[in-house]
């Protein structure tokens, strides 16, 4: 009997139309960014309308995931900005 594939989780942040930042995870980037635009994925998000897809990085499984996200979330501000610099000029060489 052929394996069921295995969910692809990735961590995510949003850029919120106020600046603010979002982390969370899902195993579908693009139907998730939809539901934070449509004010159906998270309460604060909601508020902070239009959001935009400025981090990804994918885990292994659902419990990296969720480790990566808290890591994320405990960083400062300042060390958050960093990640999404470095991964945003890691895009644009590639």
């Amino acid at each position: 009997m052929p394996q069921a594939k295995k969910p692809r989780w990735v961590v995510y942040v949003m850029r919120c139309a106020d600046g603010t930042l979002y982390t969370g995870i899902t195993t579908d980037v693009v139907r998730r960014l939809q539901q934070h635009n449509a004010g159906t994925a998270s309460k604060y998000t909601r508020a902070r309308r239009p959001v935009a897809l400025a981090y990804r990085e994918t885990a292994k499984t659902h419990g990296d995931a969720l480790r990566r996200e808290l890591a994320i979330k405990k960083l400062s501000r300042a060390a958050k900005d960093a990640l999404l610099t470095k991964h945003a000029n890691r895009r644009k060489r590639a």
